[in-house]
């Protein structure tokens, strides 16, 4: 039997029931499940328990193209009998199953929306000499997360669309034989369940504490709303009830809602209020025991099934769980004809650095092969037949920083500068990343670091790095601007971070002038951000002032207020914002 959900609640339970909710109702679509893949086997292992015994299963690899995926030609038996043969695809094969995704965290974005638009629609449409054909598909899919690090995760168009997310790191499952410590069902608790006739529905009281608890984590999505009812009716049938209970509140709020947190409650006001007034039994007699109302029990139970690092991620920014563009390395994905991730073909003539896409081509010319009768064991292929490859490859990265060297405090920022440029270049062969260095002083800017991977050349030319005089911002913002829009144009994807109080002293034109040093500075951060030049500033002043937030409004930049960070805190942030 099920637990009663008063039970200590741990993430193998958790995927457990979650599983058992898909299964009863697969409009919840499906988890994203991360962590200890014994454990993940034990959750897909009790989520085809609880589907019908005939049902597909089906896994789809990494590199599917669309025609195993949305269903076309089988070409091996459309060119051994001359005539065109169709096959449904995976997704048409696991209707009324599972659908299974190992390694989602590398699955292209063009394959994530195709599927997304499945679980949509609930059907498959494939384009047929100009007839668009429709097959109905509902199926549970099972997002498997096997990303290294933490913001490595599945395309968000199917995290988002997963009504349970559920990260199993540092769970491991039982050995055979070994009690499970989660809650199992037995057969009959199967036939039990298909006896309940009853439908519990939501009432406008229950939708509204949902909603509630929803706009207090700072979920701003509908679509998580609509899980969290639906995982409390699916919830409230397993129990055999015919009504939504308040645990079953609770469970949907733990299971659904917490993940999902981009912000922590504030907190409650702490000045004394009247108590309220006792409650009258039916005997007259007073009770001293006041029940909480429902919306602080299902928030208490969403806030304490909150992620043990969502206050890291809701800091950096990274609350919703997703893959980043920058993700991996930082550069742009770019199309290639040469070299990189396959991306499946497209029609096209070989030649000039395409190749051809022999397996494409004859997929796109068998349907016509009775319309052309070239006889026997020959195939006709027209110029429209052809198909070349495409891949998928990702640009260089290049993180310019640049560095306010001026003033007694010079020193102090130079050395978190180099301890954080060293960090960075530590990673470089991994990531696919450059890093260079602007230094501005005086009453000018210089390039102290081009972009490089080498780090004992960066040493060499941060060793000697002096600092003091005044704040040439505006031409510190502008040497970084050009660097990054020279290395945009050899390739590169630039993402520029600015350490600074923001307060500038020295004027474009090298003149001590406060104020139109402060205006210059502006309109270089304008510049920066009319460019479209990804940033980060970094406010280092003892006190945060209006002047940093400003010009970091101005780039369009993510403004971080780190006055007494070192290089460590320092890299951490950059890496964060690289990434929000």
């Amino acid at each position: 039997m099920i637990a009663s959900s008063d039970a200590t609640p741990n993430a193998l339970a958790d995927a457990i029931l979650a599983a058992r909710l898909c299964a009863i109702d697969p409009r919840l679509c499906g988890l994203v499940l991360r962590g200890d893949p014994d454990a993940r086997n034990a959750v897909i292992a009790a989520l085809q328990a609880g589907l019908p015994a005939d049902v597909a299963v089906r896994r789809v690899p990494l590199h599917v193209d669309d025609e195993r995926l949305l269903g076309g030609i089988d070409l091996t038996e459309t060119l051994a009998r001359g005539e065109a043969v169709s096959r449904i695809g995976l997704l048409a094969e696991a209707d009324g199953g599972m659908l299974v995704l190992p390694m989602a965290d590398r699955l292209s974005d063009a394959t994530a929306a195709r599927i997304a638009a499945v679980i949509d629609t609930g059907e498959v449409v494939i384009e047929r000499d100009g007839i668009a054909l429709r097959a109905g598909t509902r199926f549970v899919t099972v997002v498997l997360d096997d990303g290294i690090e933490p913001e490595e995760g599945p395309p968000a168009a199917l995290v988002e669309r997963m009504a349970f997310w559920i990260d199993l790191e540092g769970v491991r499952s039982p050995g055979l034989g070994q009690d499970p410590g989660y809650p199992v069902l037995a057969p009959e608790d199967d036939r039990m369940l298909e006896q309940v006739g009853c439908e519990a529905a939501e009432t406008p009281e229950l939708l509204e504490v949902v909603v509630r608890t929803a706009a207090v984590l700072g979920i701003d999505s509908i679509r998580p709303v609509l899980f969290a009812l639906r995982a409390a009716r699916a919830s409230a049938k397993l129990a055999r009830r015919c009504a939504i209970a308040d645990a079953d509140l609770t469970l949907a709020a733990r299971l659904v809602l917490a993940p999902r947190a981009t912000r922590m409650p504030a907190p409650a006001d702490e000045t004394p209020s009247e108590p309220p007034p006792p409650s009258q039994r039916d005997d007259g007699e007073e009770d001293s025991a006041v029940t909480a109302p429902i919306e602080d029990i299902v928030l208490a139970a969403a806030l304490a099934a909150l992620p043990k690092n969502v206050l890291a991620r809701i800091a950096a920014g990274r609350s919703r769980r997703g893959r980043n563009i920058n993700a991996r390395g930082g550069g742009e994905r770019r199309k290639s004809s040469v070299r990189g991730r396959p991306m499946g073909a497209r029609a096209g003539v070989p030649g000039g650095g395409q190749r051809l896409a022999l397996i494409d081509t004859l997929r796109a010319a068998a349907p016509w092969q009775t319309v052309r009768k070239c006889g026997p064991g020959r195939v006709a292929i027209r110029r429209d037949d052809l198909r070349v490859r495409r891949f998928e490859t990702r640009a260089e990265a290049v993180t310019i920083f640049a560095v306010d060297a001026s003033g007694s405090s010079a020193l102090a920022r130079l050395a978190e500068a180099k301890g954080a440029v060293e960090l960075l270049l530590a990673e470089a062969y991994v990531k696919r990343a450059q890093v260079a260095l602007v230094a501005f002083r005086g009453s000018t800017a210089e390039i102290v670091l081009p972009p490089t991977r080498s780090l004992a050349r960066a040493r060499r030319s941060l060793a000697d790095l002096p600092g003091g005089g005044g704040t040439p911002l505006a031409a510190g913002l502008n040497a970084a601007r050009d660097l990054a829009e020279a290395a945009r144009a050899r390739g590169r994807t630039p993402f520029v971070v600015i350490l600074t109080d923001g307060r500038a002293n020295i004027a474009a034109d090298g003149s001590a002038v406060r104020n139109r040093a402060q205006t210059d500075a502006t309109s270089a951060a304008k510049a920066v951000g009319a460019a479209g030049i990804p940033a980060a500033f970094i406010d280092i002043s003892a006190r945060s002032r209006p002047e940093g937030a400003a010009l970091a409004a101005a780039m369009g930049a993510r403004y971080l207020p780190l006055p007494r960070a070192d290089a460590t805190a320092v890299h951490a942030a950059i890496s964060q914002a690289r990434k929000a």
